[in-house]
């Protein structure tokens, strides 16, 4: 980095140690400076601290105190909040990143070479159709063209729950690009008409808003798939991004020549992405799908992942959701082996429903080197395989930090790192990671439920409590919250408000399906230990998903069962430990 450049708004003068932004000039000691030097030449990336003391004290032996000394006193500097940084971002146990845009200092205000043409955000694009129902295929076209720049490994692309943590607001470009760490924005419109389609958009450069590209596009919608193509490769033919040899190869899969299909696929995946009851309707989304096109293998992988999350959401019984969620798996990779999609759905279906750990792990490595970026099978391995099926703690963190990595303001992504944090007894960081999912997601009841799960674990009850009844406010009294609800309440020496919500639990048993893994843990929490026996054995016979969940050995809750020789009994008659 030579000579003076920006980082965001402010100006960094390296000769004169100081960074300046409307009228106010700070001084940085010479050694902060260096630091702020060696991050700025490597924005966007994980620093290891190695490389800073190496940097910046070469030859010379300093603590770590002295780093974050000097990373404090830029946040200061830069007046940046590391709960909500816009400037440096701490990797725990890593480094730290550069988040602000670094731009070349002059009066045209044009991004270095090497950072502008390396990144983007996909805004979701506008419906200006009539029907509501358009806005489903608005999302989905955003959604494949995210996909595909994706595939490009020089490209960095902020992935889908991130850059739709915009819609429907009128944010300025140059924070979204702060926000999200990229150098341009794509924006686009979907007008539809009958058959017919208009699609408009428009390739913005953040630091300067200077539009690099624009294009309207009048087509059929037989056409769309040839039009996203065209779109993803005009953007990286602006950036200037090689695609080594395979610009024959589309960038955009249809998947299927069905329209009516593809539409249905993307209201079962929107509806997917929503969890909890949704999932139901996203389930019928995606039954249709393959019925109108019986080879449409990504339409068959999300069935077969609506079957596995309402199975361990226990809104259908598990006879029904193993059966139909394994098939459904087994035809996705049987149709495509290359989807990344399809393994992950297998992987899942091989844990939860066949119990069988050694397939269950070579699908999910098939899937992330299909897809190193694919946010979903990051935090499925991390969390179900890898911590609590075999216990590797700090890896399970690692790859939902990686997801957190590509996904930095998804609610889920972040969710799911911080109940990895729990699984791994690592409290107090997973009550700070699952608020900040909160508050990215408010509306998550999966960010709540893992708020509560940090909170509890934390024996801090009386905000368990009030996290807990927020999860069963949002989600009808779910039984994942009133199980934990009562684990709480019992903890915390509230025996007769614990022993009230599981007598609620099994009232709605005598007419509702309720899992019987979740009804054990929470019998056994209020010690009504012959029940809990009892609730165990039928959750086995039915193989209840949430047996490799509640039953792990390496999950908080499963303790006191593992007491009980009976159910030591259990776990050996079905080699489950």
């Amino acid at each position: 980095m030579n000579g003076d450049f920006r980082v965001g708004p402010w100006v960094v003068e390296p000769s004169l140690n100081s960074i300046s932004c409307k009228g106010t000039t700070v001084r940085l000691e010479p050694k902060v400076m260096e630091v702020l030097i060696c991050l700025a030449r490597h924005a966007g990336e994980t620093l290891p601290k190695e490389t800073l003391f190496d940097t910046v004290w070469p030859d010379t032996f300093v603590t770590d105190d002295v780093l974050k000394h000097a990373i404090s006193e830029l946040r200061r500097a830069f007046e940046d909040d590391a709960r909500e940084p816009r400037i440096i971002l701490t990797i725990p146990k890593r480094g730290y990143r550069l988040v602000a845009p670094v731009n070349a200092s002059g009066a045209t205000g044009t991004p270095t070479a090497s950072l502008a043409r390396d990144s983007i955000v996909v805004l979701p694009f506008v419906n200006m159709s009539a029907e509501p129902e358009s806005e489903y295929f608005a999302d989905g076209i955003t959604e494949e063209i995210i996909n595909a720049l994706a595939h490009i490994e020089q490209l960095h692309v902020a992935a889908r729950s991130s850059a739709f943590s915009f819609k429907h607001k009128h944010v300025d470009l140059h924070i979204v690009g702060e926000r999200l760490n990229v150098r341009t924005v794509l924006t686009g419109s979907v007008r539809r008409a009958g058959s017919r389609l208009r699609v408009t958009v428009q390739l913005v450069n953040v630091s300067d808003g200077y539009h690099i590209w624009s294009e309207r596009y009048d087509l059929e919608m037989k056409d769309i798939f040839e039009v996203q193509d065209e779109i993803a490769r005009s953007i990286v033919e602006r950036l200037r991004i090689s695609l080594e040899g395979k610009r024959e190869e589309p960038l955009v899969r249809a998947g299927t020549k069905n329209l009516e299909a593809y539409q249905l696929y993307l209201k079962g995946r929107a509806m997917l992405y929503q969890r909890g009851p949704a999932i139901l309707r996203g389930l019928n989304y995606f039954q249709r799908a393959v019925t109108l096109d019986s080879e449409y293998a990504l339409a068959w992988a999300g069935l077969a992942d609506s079957y596995t999350t309402i199975g361990y959401y226990g809104l259908i019984r598990p006879e029904e959701s193993i059966s139909n969620g394994t098939e459904a798996a087994r035809r996705s990779v049987a149709l495509d082996p290359s989807l990344a999609e399809a393994h992950n759905s297998l992987g899942m279906c091989c844990l939860l429903h066949e119990w069988d750990l050694p397939t269950a792990e070579q699908e999910f490595l098939c899937a992330l080197k299909l897809n190193p970026r694919y946010i979903q099978a990051h935090c499925w391995y991390a969390l179900f395989y890898l911590q609590l099926a075999a216990g590797r703690m700090a890896e399970g963190i690692e790859h939902t930090r990686i997801a957190v990595e590509f996904d930095p303001l998804s609610g889920y992504a972040n969710a799911m790192l911080g109940m990895t944090h729990s699984a791994a007894g690592r409290y107090s960081e997973a009550v700070e990671i699952c608020e900040r999912a909160v508050e990215l997601d408010p509306d998550s009841y999966l960010a709540r439920c893992s708020l509560q799960w940090a909170l509890r674990f934390s024996q801090r009850y009386e905000d368990a409590v009030a996290a807990c009844k927020s999860a069963l406010a949002m989600s009808g009294r779910h039984p994942w919250a009133m199980g934990s609800l009562a684990i709480i309440l019992a903890e915390w020496g509230k025996r007769a408000d614990a022993e009230s919500v599981y007598a609620e639990m099994m009232a709605r048993a005598r007419h509702e399906y309720m899992a019987p893994a979740e009804l054990a843990v929470a019998a056994s929490a209020v010690g009504m230990q012959d029940e809990a026996i009892c609730h165990a054995r039928e959750a086995f016979e039915v193989r209840d998903p949430f047996c490799r969940i509640h039953f792990s050995k390496y999950w908080p809750d499963t303790a006191r069962l593992r007491e009980d020789p009976r159910f030591q009994e259990i776990l050996l008659k079905y080699k489950l430990d």
